[in-house]
């Protein structure tokens, strides 16, 4: 594969998959359920995420010939457990791409209200599939400026709120000071509050992995992969966790709605009239980004999975252009988030919900299965291959050992709750239907 992707590229792919309308939308839903606590929710998953992507940078830099990182899940996991995996993340990202399509529609009707949903979805899928297909540096570039918009607006919303401290400015609720971090309490809703946060804090940096997704088509990657998993989580968590002080210091976390943006709240609240314009024009962006980020992703899945499919359609798909690009897979998994407008139609909103909810639920199964498939890969290596490792994951076992503890934690915390239970166990059903199917396949060979 054509090795176009640059540091600036890499990093803002991972950060253009990850900050999105779950930060800019969801983050009212989540204060106004766990208050300045959520701050302590987001340290702690970023940490859990950190040491997520330093197991997936050493199992990535052990072969940066490799696809994507199910070809690592398959070798230390099993083929059954990597094609369980695979065909999950394939669909996870189809099924986010396919909402966020819906989305971009929703978002330009803010200007446009009599403009079809579906204009605006076909438009967005032609112009992304063209910037896929041309080279993977051009879907580089695409995603970095993507990034770049939404990254400006979280800076200078945490500009505003340190320059309105810094003159103690006074708002329609009071005065912007530190002190409405604690005002009531560091936990106003008790440890429950702050625990049930942690689905919404933890479906916010799903698409961290993405990285795992580029090394094959990454220049210089021994140099480069390292230096982006040390830099990118940490600036993530940087992002969030700074916007979300700069909410909160501007307006006390009791009077942030949980049903409207918070960023439009707050900027209204300052007296910036056309502040809802300007949010919806950054989330019709994030939605944008999403979907390139998931073009790009089941793209690569798509080929990795039928590189070895001995049917017509497989070996069509598993195929790449003459500019080193998998354009079938590319077109093929566009056409399906292409589907998402009839779906709308056919579908009622209810179903497409629960099915999102567990695309989403499934990545936490994805995201243990690499930090399973970095212990066994450490575990197999002898004492002097693993001294000569370049990039080791800190603090092994025991990081490791955290990561799934905290995976399994959270997957606790969505017992109790009627919706993500209900996603739960849908995910549930799907991964063990997908290992049965699997198991009776190759039995059946």
């Amino acid at each position: 594969m054509n090795r176009g992707l640059k540091s600036r590229h890499v990093q803002l792919i991972a950060l253009g998959g990850t900050i999105g309308t779950g930060l800019f939308l969801g983050a009212g839903k989540s204060i106004h359920l766990a208050g300045p606590s959520l701050i302590l929710a987001y340290l702690i998953a970023g940490i859990a995420c950190f040491f997520l992507m330093r197991a997936l940078g050493e199992l990535l830099l052990s072969n940066t010939r490799s696809v994507s990182f199910i070809d690592f899940i398959e070798k230390y996991l099993g083929p059954k457990t990597g094609f369980v995996a695979g065909w999950t993340y394939l669909v996870c990202w189809i099924t986010i791409a396919m909402a966020e399509v819906t989305a971009a529609g929703l978002y330009m009707q803010f200007w446009y209200p009599k403009l079809p949903i579906w204009v605006t979805g076909l438009f967005l899928l032609v112009i992304l599939f063209l910037m896929n297909s041309i080279t993977v540096s051009a879907f580089g570039e695409t995603e970095f400026w993507f990034a770049i918009i939404k990254v400006v607006a979280i800076l200078l919303l945490i500009l505003t709120g340190v320059v309105l401290v810094a003159i103690h400015y006074k708002t329609p609720v009071g005065y912007a000071s530190v002190s409405n971090l604690t005002n009531g309490s560091f936990f106003p809703h008790g440890l429950s509050g702050f625990f049930l946060s942690f689905q919404m804090v933890v479906f916010s940096f799903v698409g961290i992995e993405m990285i795992g997704m580029t090394a094959s088509e990454t220049k210089d990657p021994q140099k480069i992969i390292p230096k982006c998993i040390n830099d990118v989580p940490i600036r993530i968590i940087l992002f969030y966790v700074g916007s979300l002080l700069a909410l909160m210091c501007i307006f006390p976390w009791q009077y942030i709605s949980p049903s409207s943006s918070p960023f439009v709240q707050v900027f209204q609240g300052l007296g910036i009239r056309p502040a809802a314009a300007i949010i919806n024009f950054v989330v019709l962006t994030a939605a944008a980004s999403s979907c390139n980020s998931a073009i790009f992703t089941t793209g690569r899945m798509l080929y990795s999975l039928t590189q070895k499919s001995d049917n017509k359609l497989g070996k069509q798909l598993g195929k790449l252009s003459h500019r080193g690009l998998p354009t079938n897979a590319i077109f093929f998994s566009t056409v399906m988030i292409g589907l998402s407008v009839i779906l709308d139609i056919i579908v009622p909103s209810g179903v497409f919900e629960f099915i999102s909810s567990v695309a989403t639920t499934c990545f936490l199964f994805i995201w243990s299965l690499i930090v399973v498939a970095h212990y066994r890969y450490r575990k197999q290596l002898s004492p002097e291959a693993t001294s000569k490792l370049t990039f080791k994951m800190p603090f092994f076992p025991f990081a490791d050992f955290f990561t799934i503890f905290f995976m399994i934690f959270v997957a606790v915390i969505l017992l109790f709750q009627t919706q993500t239970l209900i996603a739960l166990i849908g995910s549930v059903v799907w991964l063990i239907g997908l290992y049965l199917f699997e198991a009776y396949r190759t039995r059946v060979a």
